[in-house]
């Protein structure tokens, strides 16, 4: 079975272990290091239950026999000192990865960071370039080793924003920012994905990253720019609508502030609907009558 075991997994990406940026090879460390340290535990018992079974087994008149026995101090230690020092090792490094791998920590480069703005929706993800005045659906394309400034949010339900050879996930709710801080070291192709289920088409909620060359990444904006279909608040709207499996779209020009409309409409008070201002006034309304009545001394007093 140990034998067949590499060949049934042939098929599994680990894209973890495979990472293509500085973010990602950090996290692939401490993933290995905290495997390793954890196997000084769970080897040594695999391998003492297989030896304590054969041993102490019942036919075996040669092993040493004490039904008197209950304590020894050098076994206390080992299974109380060894678990302790893996924690205590643990711990340091979760606190120091904590920090150095922060996704809002911004990257060390010579080259200036390219921000795209990820939008989760129901159910794809719309991506807004604010320096270059584009959009795209579906779709991300930057240049190596360049770093990539995230800020991301959902129009919908929240979601989580994952690339996984180039690094940590981060979560998408609506009416908040968030913001990840990713590179790509290596040209190439990677798999995006939501890693939080939101729904009916959460399987194909999937986009491409296209990690490319400064001439490519120049070639591919001039391709986007040329599209005939812009974004403005209206369009979105359209677009926040939910669909399925969604084609990768091109929006030659987006609405300046866009981004910021989107995490507004969730935030501004003179947006929400005349009912739902008749619902927390009626609310505050109750509260209040509540708070006079427990204000009021029983009659008994």
């Amino acid at each position: 079975m140990l034998a067949l075991a590499p060949m049934l997994l042939t098929g599994c990406e680990m894209a973890l272990l495979d990472p293509k940026g500085e973010v990602g090879v950090e996290q692939r460390s401490l993933i290995l290091t905290a495997l390793g340290l954890m196997l000084i535990v769970v080897i040594p018992v695999f391998i003492m239950t297989i030896w304590f079974v054969w041993r102490y087994r019942a036919s075996n008149q040669h092993a040493t026999y004490k039904p008197e026995w209950s304590h020894s101090n050098l076994i206390e230690a080992v299974v109380w000192g060894v678990p302790c020092i893996i924690i205590i090792i643990l711990g340091t490094l979760t606190w120091r990865t904590t920090h150095s791998l922060d996704p809002r920590h911004p990257l060390t480069s010579d080259a200036p960071p390219i921000v795209i703005q990820a939008v989760s929706l129901d159910w794809k993800w719309l991506f807004i370039y604010p320096q270059q005045g584009i959009a795209t659906v579906n779709e991300i394309v930057f240049p190596v080793n360049v770093p990539v400034h995230f800020e991301v949010t959902s129009g919908s339900v929240m979601n989580s924003f994952f690339i996984p050879q180039l690094g940590s996930q981060i979560y998408a709710m609506a009416g908040m920012r968030n913001q990840l801080n990713l590179i790509a070291n290596h040209e190439g192709v990677y798999k995006g994905m939501s890693a939080n289920y939101s729904g009916h088409g959460f399987s194909g909620m999937k986009f491409s990253a296209r990690a490319v060359d400064v001439a490519t990444f120049d070639s591919w904006l001039a391709k986007v720019k040329q599209s005939p279909i812009t974004l403005q608040m209206a369009d979105y709207q359209t677009l926040a609508k939910p669909t399925q499996n969604h084609p990768v779209t091109y929006y030659g020009a987006v609405q300046e502030k866009l981004y910021d409309g989107i995490v507004g409409q969730f935030m501004a008070h003179d947006e929400v609907p005349k009912s739902e201002h008749a619902g927390h006034e009626m609310m505050m309304h109750q509260d209040s009558d509540m708070m006079d009545m427990q204000s009021q001394p029983a009659s008994g007093e």
